[in-house]
């Protein structure tokens, strides 16, 4: 897919609704966004603070997580199970340098 399709205005767009729907769905742990889709909202709190370059990883996760990471980990984390585990570690390893 050609960057060209999108302008960044839509992919600003789409990606603060992302963020929104993120926040919102709090039930949804991060080990089945690894397990499902191979990223999570660190993942995309890493990419944030990689693309400014002015951000830590700390602050980009605050803004993706609505919080400090720390305090979505204790009010939302559960301990993830063996089969989350392994389904998480069978759907990174698809990711192969992707990103």
């Amino acid at each position: 897919m050609s960057d060209t399709i999108l302008t960044d205005a839509a992919a600003a767009t789409a990606f603060r609704r992302l963020v929104m729907h993120l926040q919102h769905r709090t039930d949804v742990e991060n080990i089945d966004l690894m397990g499902l889709a191979g990223f999570c909202r660190n993942c995309l709190a890493d990419w944030v603070a990689e693309a400014d370059g002015g951000l830590t990883k700390d602050q980009a996760r605050e803004i993706i997580h609505g919080m400090s990471f720390a305090e979505w980990k204790s009010r939302y984390q559960g301990e993830a199970t063996p089969q989350q585990i392994a389904r998480m570690k069978e759907s990174v390893a698809k990711n192969a340098d992707s990103h």
